[in-house]
């Protein structure tokens, strides 16, 4: 076996994969929210929750949503997470009670941990979750192993990719 950067063993999402599993998101979330199954509005975690965090509104007809930027990672190496913005605090309410906030995927835990600190009573749904990081997401679609990097469509271009052990 070949050494290899933990990047290397890759999961690629494209466009209609990440579009066919934050429907699936929305469709586990529905009627799930504390106003008889209804949620007050979604907010996603930028810049990863952005487009599921579209869909499910969509899927889920939410009209009110909004972001709140963390800051977790410089390029792939992760660093301690910061909110650099917040969503704002009357959509919030109560401690986030009956908030939908979303995540592409939930890695360490690091991230929402933060988020959950500051919204305890919010939903945390991600589309992908890592072993490490599942205990604070309350919905995820699909788990990967800890040592897998997600390509996501957002940060990919079209290239040549070795095999995962090498070459003949």
């Amino acid at each position: 076996m070949t050494d290899r950067l933990p990047h290397e063993k890759g999961f690629h999402v494209s466009w209609d994969q990440i579009h066919r599993d934050a429907r699936a998101l929305a469709w586990r979330l529905d009627g799930k929210g504390p106003d008889d199954g209804a949620w007050r509005a979604v907010v996603a975690i930028t810049r990863g929750g952005m487009a599921p965090a579209m869909i499910v509104s969509r899927e889920l007809d939410i009209r009110t949503v909004d972001t709140i930027s963390v800051k977790s990672y410089n390029h792939q190496e992760q660093t301690m997470p910061r909110v650099i913005k917040a969503p704002q605090a009357d959509i919030m309410g109560d401690q986030g009670e009956g908030i939908l906030i979303v995540d592409d995927l939930v890695d360490t835990g690091k991230t929402l941990e933060l988020v959950r600190r500051l919204y305890p009573k919010a939903h945390f749904a991600t589309v992908y979750a890592k072993p490490e990081g599942r205990a604070m997401v309350d919905t995820y679609i699909t788990e990967v192993s800890q040592d897998t990097w997600i390509f996501f469509p957002w940060d990919m271009a079209l290239q040549y990719v070795e095999p995962y052990r090498g070459k003949d």
